[in-house]
């Protein structure tokens, strides 16, 4: 049986349950959980029987003992006494007697059966009367750490569900004829089918069905902003929450990971043809993957002393732990991926001298170049940009120091400026690191905050402040050029242009001065020019990201494919997963319709 505590708490709302008969309702409030109760007969004896009441997930407590695929004589109303039994009627999957009784969905009243024999879940609705009842249940929520304790440390803040958790959230799947949540997911999962396999508790089989699309499900299901994508347009919440699919994504990946349960996939040919992946990123993890799982021998070159690219040196511990990163990279060594770390492409090789051993490459560098404001005072010490400081606490493991030897770069009163998830990232971490205060300073408002609202709820509950319609000016330093305070100008909000984006404009005299001792500047990326200073035949657009062909994404130089941050700028972790899959795809069809080796 089900953890029932954990069930009955995590509802807000529940099926209100008549008597077809009296309309008295079945529902009763015992404690802290809420139950239907009847009157029930078996073997002769009568019993007391309640009732989970939620689709699906009837489970049965009874003052005698009745054991699984036992079946009821009788199931009466315990105010009228009348029997609910349904003679004309047999349960649809197993044959037994069924009890009717009356649910109330958000328009009107409708008949539902019980099967009288325990375990059995038939309950002969109408598809569209179903959709009705699912529309009732509310979205699980991810239990968390405790908001006052997790700023004390740096272990992921959400725990994940239970499986208990999942089975509910996946019984609101609506598993619509036209799938929107597919169309919304940049590598196309079939999202219907993983979650109906959750709720036929198939973890196995749902997590099989995810890494046919996508590689990497636990990181996925962590960091990527589903309210944006497959979750927007899920059809459930037009009139409620949607189905939580991330959620569910990183349950299935984590019970996978936990049971022993990930398999190696065999690779059925060996292609005596080679590629080169620079960049072990998202996109180029998933370039690798899909190549060497074809039967091509990859070979991945990062430029760090570590793999993952931004999902290690970007993003936290407490938001993605690096077991998980280092896990899926480990699975991808075992299907046979070479890795060669400290390899700065462009400088100790160059694209073109690996053409010459490779028979197409692909760069996934991202978008590595820290952009700045050009405001006096950038250069002073205690500023830093986004990229080095989450890349000394992450990758350089300050935020452990003194076990590394990388010091962490820490202030009494932090001022973070920008908006994104990487602000909140910076943010949290300087709370966890011993910061007093730490501010965050944002040129629009709250409304056009970008960072998912997870993340910003978080931070509130962390204790990041926020200064909205604010924007710096000047940094200000002490004798010994440190950071001592920050000018900033107030701003207000023009009228939506042609885009619908609200332009910032300064309110003119509104200057003033905050105290801080350390700032750190988040306001985006730009691309790193150092492998294109070796190859000038890469065409570039005039923000210097890499120009692709949208179908294929190859670039202009023959043979070299692109994807991620370096083609699209800053952008999600399975949208630049998208790009590798598009460029796998592509390299596999252009060289298996060769003959032979490429010509040079």
């Amino acid at each position: 049986m089900l953890d029932q505590d954990v069930r009955y708490l995590k509802y807000k709302t529940f099926l209100n349950t008549y008597c077809p008969y009296c309309r008295q309702s079945f529902n009763v409030e015992e404690k802290d959980k809420k139950v239907i109760v009847f009157n029930a007969n078996f073997n002769g004896s009568a019993l007391k029987l309640k009732l989970s009441p939620f689709l699906d997930v009837f489970e049965v407590e009874s003052s005698i003992p009745i054991e699984k695929n036992e079946i009821l004589t009788e199931l009466e109303c315990p105010y009228c006494k009348k029997s609910l039994i349904k003679p004309e009627m047999r349960c649809g999957e197993c044959g037994s007697q069924v009890g009717e009784v009356i649910i109330s969905t958000h328009d009107k009243l409708i008949p539902f059966y019980l099967c009288l024999r325990y375990g059995c879940e038939w309950h002969g609705l109408s598809k569209s009367d179903e959709r009705k009842i699912k529309l009732k249940i509310p979205r699980q929520e991810m239990p968390e750490q405790d908001q006052k304790l997790r700023t004390a440390n740096h272990q992921e803040v959400p725990y994940g569900y239970t499986s208990e958790l999942a089975l509910l959230e996946a019984g609101r799947c609506l598993q619509c004829k036209k799938p929107e949540c597919v169309l919304g997911c940049p590598v196309n999962i079939d999202i219907p089918e993983f979650v109906r396999l959750i709720a036929e508790e198939k973890f196995d089989e749902a997590v099989k069905k995810i890494k046919e699309r996508n590689v990497l499900p636990a990181i996925c299901g962590r960091v990527c902003p589903q309210e944006n994508q497959c979750e927007e347009t899920c059809i459930l919440g037009v009139k409620d929450e949607p189905v939580a699919i991330g959620n569910l994504e990183r349950f299935v990946a984590d019970w996978e990971r936990k049971m022993d349960l990930v398999k190696i996939p065999k690779i059925k040919q060996k292609l005596n043809k080679k590629i080169a992946v620079i960049g072990s990123g998202p996109a180029g993890l998933t370039v690798a993957a899909d190549l060497q799982q074809l039967g091509y021998s990859v070979t991945i070159f990062e430029a760090f002393h570590e793999t993952g690219g931004v999902l290690t040196y970007g993003i936290p511990e407490f938001r993605l732990p690096k077991s998980i990163v280092h896990f899926e990279i480990n699975y991808m060594k075992e299907m046979g991926v070479r890795v060669e770390l400290n390899h700065v492409i462009g400088k100790i090789i160059t694209v073109d001298e690996l053409l010459e051993n490779f028979d197409a490459v692909f760069i996934g560098v991202g978008a590595g170049l820290p952009k700045f404001m050009n405001i006096d005072g950038e250069s002073l010490g205690n500023v830093f940009s986004a990229n080095e400081y989450l890349t000394r606490m992450n990758l350089m493991k300050a935020y452990k120091f003194p076990e590394y030897d990388t010091p962490k770069p820490k202030g009494t009163r932090v001022a973070i400026i920008g908006g994104g998830n990487v602000v909140m990232d910076c943010a949290r971490t300087a709370i966890r690191t011993g910061s007093a205060e730490v501010i965050i300073v944002y040129r629009r408002s709250r409304s056009e905050l970008p960072a998912r609202h997870e993340e910003v709820r978080h931070a509130e509950e962390e204790g990041v402040k926020f200064r909205l319609l604010t924007n710096p000016v000047k940094f200000l330093g002490t004798d010994s050029n440190t950071l001592k305070a920050m000018e900033c100008i107030k701003m207000e909000l023009a009228e939506p242009d042609e885009s619908g984006r609200r332009k910032p404009i300064p309110i003119e005299g509104s200057n003033f001065i905050i105290d801080v001792d350390m700032a750190v500047v988040a306001i985006g990326n730009s691309a790193n020019p150092i492998i294109f200073q070796t190859t000038p035949d890469i065409k570039l657009n005039k923000w210097g990201y890499i120009i692709v062909n949208p179908d294929t994404n190859e670039t202009s130089k023959e043979f070299v494919y692109a994807g991620g941050d370096i083609v699209t700028g800053s952008a999600t972790v399975i949208q630049a997963m998208g790009a590798g899959r598009i460029a796998a795809n592509a390299i596999h069809k252009k060289l298996s319709n060769m003959n032979g080796k490429r010509i040079n």
